[in-house]
C-alpha cells in the first residue's frame, strides 16, 4: 500500500508522460502537415461533416443528412494512403504512449493498470532496503539439506531439520494469509530466534520480498540501522527524516533483523517497546529475527517488551550449524 506521497509521485510520472506525448504529437503533426497540405483539409472535412450531421439530427435547416460513418471511413483511408506514400508511419498523427493499455493514465476504468502496479512495486522495493537481495533470496532457495535430521534440540524435542521445515512452512503461511489477516484487522507477527547463521535472516527477507511482489509496503532494517536512523529522525526537523520515522510505524510489514547485535542502551530498549507496542495497536505486522535466547532477550529488553512479544508474536526457533560455514566447506554449494 502506498502512502499519499508515494501515490502522488507515481501520478506525477503519468502527468509528465502525458505532457511529453502531447508535445511530441504536436511537433510531429506540424512536420507532417507541412509536407502533406491535404491532411489538415481532411481534418476540416471530417469536422464539417460531423457538424452537418448533428444539425440535421437537431432539425436545424442548415443540417444535411450524411452517412457520417462512411464519410469518416473514406477520409481516414485517404489520410492513411497519403501517410504511406510520403513514408510516414500509420500512427504518425496519433499519440504514442509508454503504456497503450491505459494511455498513460495509470488506470483502466476504475482499476489500476498493470503498469501502475509495476511502478507501485518498484517504488516499494526502493523504499524497503531490500532491492539488492530480492534476486537471490526466495523460499525455493531455502534448503533443508543444511539441517540435521538426527540432532535433537532439548528444548523442543525436535530435530534441526524438523524445526527448519516448520519455520519454512510458517513463513510461507505468513505470506499466503497476509492479505486476509490485514483485511480482518488480525495481523500475524513472527519472531525467529536461535543459533547464528541458520536461516533466520534469509526467511525474513523471503517474507519481505514475497510481500513486496504482492504490492505490500515493507521496511527491512537491521536493528543497528533501525535504532540509529530512529534516533536521527527523533531529533531532526527534516521532513524526510520525519517521513522515515512515520514509515517505521505505518508500513504494512516491518522487518527488524539481528536484534540484540546493536549497542543496547535505554534509548534502544524504550524504542523497541514503543515500536512493538505502537505497531500492535495499529494492527501492523512485524517480523523480528534475533540470535538471543528468550532468557537473554528478556534480560536485555525488559519484561515489559518481552511480555508483549510473547503474547502477540509467533515464536519460531531455528538451530543447527552456520550455513555460511557449511557452504564454504562444500565449495559454496
Amino acid at each position: 500500500m502506498l502512502s499519499n506521497t508515494q501515490y502522488d509521485a507515481i501520478m506525477r510520472i503519468y502527468q509528465d508522460r502525458q505532457a511529453k506525448s502531447q508535445r511530441e504529437l504536436d511537433e510531429r503533426r506540424r512536420s507532417v502537415y507541412e509536407q502533406i497540405p491535404r491532411l489538415p483539409e481532411i481534418d476540416q472535412e471530417i469536422a464539417s461533416a460531423s457538424v452537418r450531421k448533428a444539425l440535421f439530427l437537431l432539425g436545424d435547416a442548415g443540417g444535411r443528412d450524411v452517412d457520417i460513418d462512411q464519410t469518416i471511413r473514406d477520409l481516414a483511408h485517404e489520410r492513411q494512403v497519403l501517410l504511406q506514400i510520403h513514408g510516414f508511419r500509420a500512427d504518425a498523427l496519433e499519440p504514442r504512449y509508454v503504456c497503450p493499455i491505459c494511455r498513460d493514465t495509470g488506470y483502466v476504468g476504475d482499476e489500476k493498470c498493470s503498469c501502475f502496479r509495476q511502478m507501485e512495486i518498484d517504488l516499494l522495493y526502493s523504499r524497503s532496503n531490500m532491492a539488492d537481495s530480492l534476486k537471490e533470496e526466495s523460499f525455493s532457495g531455502f534448503s533443508l539439506d543444511y539441517y540435521s535430521p538426527d540432532r535433537i534440540q532439548s528444548g523442543s524435542g525436535r530435530s534441526e531439520r524438523a524445526e527448519a521445515s516448520s519455520a519454512l512452512q510458517a513463513a510461507q503461511t505468513f505470506v499466503d494469509e497476509f492479505d486476509a489477516r490485514l483485511a480482518s484487522g488480525e495481523p500475524e507477527n513472527l519472531c525467529f530466534y536461535g543459533d547464528v547463521g541458520v536461516g533466520k535472516t534469509y526467511l525474513s527477507r523471503c517474507i519481505g520480498g514475497a510481500l513486496l511482489k504482492k504490492g505490500r509496503s515493507v521496511l527491512y532494517l537491521s536493528a543497528h540501522d533501525l535504532f540509529e536512523q530512529l534516533g536521527t529522525a527523533t531529533f531532526s526537523s527534516s521532513g524526510e527524516q520525519k517521513e522515515f520515522r512515520d514509515y517505521i510505524f505505518t508500513s504494512e510489514l516491518l522487518i527488524i533483523d539481528d536484534l540484540g547485535t546493536e549497542l543496547t542502551n535505554s534509548f534502544v530498549v524504550s524504542s523497541l517497546f514503543m515500536i512493538v507496542n505502537e505497531r500492535l495497536m495499529q494492527k501492523k505486522s512485524t517480523v523480528i529475527s534475533t540470535n538471543l535466547s528468550l532468557e537473554k532477550f528478556r534480560d536485555i529488553f525488559t519484561e515489559r517488551t518481552f511480555s508483549r512479544i510473547m503474547g502477540s508474536y509467533r515464536l519460531i526457533h531455528l538451530s543447527g550449524r552456520d550455513i555460511r560455514i557449511q557452504k564454504k566447506i562444500h565449495g559454496g554449494k
